[in-house]
């Protein structure tokens, strides 16, 4: 194994900041409304309990936000350190979202932030309720936003290229904003972090009804856990569905690692457990699993919203299907480069005046842009992603989604039948499962991002392409001292957290 290059640490730091990030986005999303509805209920009771029961869940909604900010802030600032080239291609396009996140987002939630937690006593029982529901619609306002931005990285749209600029300039903010792609990713994301924070809630609820300790305020917050869990579960397998129907038709190939799927099918099963062959090899005729369960024709329909449609496979998109019509890697490598190569001289035409060259340079460019970054391609296999890194993080996340709508119904089950405390056993997996969320999550977030190599911006950009020329030493430096911090912040949450569990209401 070579040395690692500049690129790769820049991948790894970025991968690194991504993943500590996303430990803290979800419970943030979803633990903001648990809060607000539990203030709802403060509100309408006038129970003092159910404030008590407030406040508790609130305090770990705060430590959470805080630090979840922290590295949040810090993941930006590497949009323009480690990836200059990126931000220079598509800054003009990707800043727009991330601005509007923090004029109509952002700003709200830190601003009715303050009068959540300080606000008690201070300001009407209406008032601290609103800034209570308007820090959880700004929190997932916050993940609308920056989707939307992350959206436009999968699925490029309402945007052109200005070869003057060497800039992709925005046509359209609503085509940008109202994409499909990330209109489905917000949705499914939001809803997977509704299940992270109720599984927290009934974990931590279950904790105190394993040690009989505050048993009333425990079954209160066990049954909102359970009931909101498993509304969220449910929507979470509808979320899903779009979320992969919308990656069927915009990113075929990121489908095909989901599922391990080399060669193409027409009703294509889904694959419910395998184990992938790690010595195949594209085009080398063997099968792509040594062992699989399968569920004939869901795959298909999932795909294409029908029967009897072709599912293609990795090879079809690599090396191209006539039958079916689907163009393989190698043609859009030849027009990629084609484009690459216009831009160049389309700049070397303006720098000297030649009107005549820009005009036919700028016309090849603009025929083959859509596949300009196949031009930085070297063979079309490169066009794959890791396909066992993807195809397993998909399976875990899929697997980890149903136990947990399982564990809420019978959770939902034992609060309606009033008899959550007979069951201790179930109440230890309540707790233990509550890292289980995380994993999941987490696993969803690879699938996404992993999913879609080779590119940066799909077709447009390869990741190879997007970083800023710098010294790997300098980028490994950074990584370990963000792995570092990053993981002292982390210990620092959970021991405040454990400690404000522990201390109760």
């Amino acid at each position: 194994m070579g040395e690692l290059s500049s690129v790769d640490w820049s991948r790894a730091q970025f991968a690194l900041t991504a993943f500590y990030h996303f430990l803290f986005v979800p419970l943030t999303l979803g633990l903001s409304f648990v809060v607000a509805f539990m203030e709802s209920v403060y509100v309408r009771t006038g129970s003092e309990e159910w404030r008590k029961i407030t406040s508790f869940w609130m305090k770990l909604f705060g430590v959470n936000f805080a630090i979840g900010v922290a590295t949040g802030l810090i993941m930006e600032f590497e949009f323009g350190t480690n990836w200059a080239n990126y931000s220079w291609f598509v800054g003009d396009i990707f800043g727009a979202p991330l601005a509007a996140e923090g004029i109509f987002a952002f700003f709200l939630e830190s601003t009715f932030f303050a009068v959540m937690f300080f606000g008690w006593g201070k300001v009407s029982k209406g008032f601290h309720l609103l800034s209570t529901w308007l820090v959880a619609i700004g929190s997932n306002l916050s993940a609308f936003w920056i989707l939307v931005a992350n959206g436009w990285m999968q699925y490029p749209v309402g945007a052109t290229f200005n070869p003057e600029t060497a800039r992709n300039e925005m046509t359209s903010f609503f085509d940008v904003a109202l994409n499909s792609f990330p209109a489905a990713k917000f949705v499914h994301t939001t809803s997977s972090g509704f299940v992270v924070s109720s599984l927290f809630v009934l974990g931590v609820s279950a904790w105190f009804l394993a040690r009989k300790e505050h048993l009333d305020f425990a079954k209160k917050s066990f049954a909102v856990g359970a009931v909101f869990g498993l509304l969220s579960s449910l929507f979470v397998a509808f979320s899903g569905d779009e979320s992969a129907y919308q990656v069927a038709q915009k990113q075929p190939m990121k489908l095909a690692a989901m599922e391990g799927l080399y060669r193409g099918e027409t009703d294509a099963a889904i694959v419910a457990f395998g184990v992938l062959d790690g010595d195949k090899k594209l085009g080398d005729g063997k099968e792509g699993f040594k062992f699989e369960i399968s569920v004939p024709y869901a795959l298909g329909v999932m795909a294409n919203r029908d029967f009897g449609k072709f599912t293609p496979g990795i090879e079809d998109l690599v090396y191209g299907n006539s039958e079916h019509g689907i163009e393989g890697v190698g043609a859009k490598i030849e027009r990629g480069k084609a484009a690459v190569s216009a831009l160049a001289d389309f700049s070397a035409a303006r720098k000297v005046g030649d009107a005549e060259k820009m005009q036919k340079s700028r016309a090849i460019l603009e025929k083959n842009m859509k596949d300009f970054g196949y031009g930085y391609l070297d063979a079309p296999e490169d066009a794959v992603p890791p396909v066992a890194t993807t195809f397993y993080s998909f399976h875990i996340m899929v697997v980890l989604g149903s136990y947990f709508t399982l564990l809420f119904a019978l959770g939902w089950y034992m609060v309606a039948k009033k008899r959550i405390e007979e069951y201790p056993l179930f109440l230890r997996v309540c707790t233990w499962s509550i890292p289980l969320a995380y994993i999941a999550a987490e696993a969803g977030w690879t699938v996404a991002e992993v999913g879609r190599q080779p590119w940066a911006i799909q077709d447009l950009m390869p990741v190879t392409v997007a970083a800023t020329e710098l010294a790997g030493a300098n980028v490994m430096i950074s990584f370990w001292l963000f792995a570092a911090l990053f993981t002292l912040l982390l210990a620092a949450e959970v021991k405040i957290m454990l400690k404000q569990i522990k201390l109760g209401f």
